[in-house]
């Protein structure tokens, strides 16, 4: 039997209580992980491969294959779908693994881990080559959702939730690729629908991008996810 994470103290699952990266909700989650890894790696190696135009048509063939193979499989369309189907876990679980910026099961995630501490936030990612804008450096777009997501995170914090409202970034230094870069947020204000957030993300001591953001609580709850 797959032995799936303990929830807290409330019986909620929660993914950022600490550091350690949380354990996937069930044996299907694992392997997912581990097929998104597989492609993150994939995509690293393809966009810094300088080999032959023939091996490249050769990869390329035999990953279409496995993607028809997949293909004819059943499927599941966004996180709602999984949550619905019963056997995938509630909502921050499926979101934990299906997140585009912050979802282990999601091979466009790089891979962000965050956890909160008392009322300070903290966050590791590392970007390869698939993230590159500027030459050796993770193109800003990429920076920002970063912080998009880190952020959201943070404002649990408040105990009043919301989405993103507005997201100002400030680039300070060009932020590098393949480099452990850590982020830190705090809770500024927390008045009535609205969560003010800041955060920061460093490579080693260089500050390299700073961040503030406003979320907004929804008037009427949103529906069902």
């Amino acid at each position: 039997m797959y032995d799936k994470p303990a929830p807290d103290e409330e019986g909620v699952f929660n993914p950022f209580a600490s550091e350690d990266i949380s354990p996937p909700y069930s044996a299907h989650w694992e392997a997912k992980r581990r097929l998104a890894q597989a492609l993150r790696e994939l995509t690293d190696t393809m966009v810094t491969s300088n080999t032959s135009t023939e091996h490249l048509s050769q990869v390329a063939e035999a990953i279409e294959a496995q993607t028809r193979n997949l293909e004819t499989g059943p499927r599941l369309y966004g996180v709602k779908a999984f949550m619905h189907s019963g056997e995938h876990g509630r909502h921050g679980e499926v979101n934990h693994e299906l997140n585009a910026v912050g979802g282990w099961s999601n091979p466009l995630s790089p891979g962000l881990n965050m956890w909160v501490e008392g009322t300070e936030a903290w966050g590791t990612v590392t970007c390869h080559h698939g993230y590159e804008g500027p030459p050796g450096f993770v193109h800003g777009g990429f920076v920002a959702a970063i912080f998009d997501q880190f952020l959201g995170m943070a404002q649990i914090m408040g105990k009043s939730p919301g989405m993103t409202g507005t997201l100002t970034v400030r680039y300070h230094r060009p932020t590098p690729l393949n480099t452990e870069l850590r982020l830190h947020a705090d809770l500024q204000e927390n008045v009535g629908r609205k969560t003010r957030v800041t955060g920061e993300m460093y490579a080693g001591d260089t500050l390299t991008a700073s961040c503030e953001a406003l979320f907004v609580r929804p008037r009427q709850p949103l529906p069902e996810r």
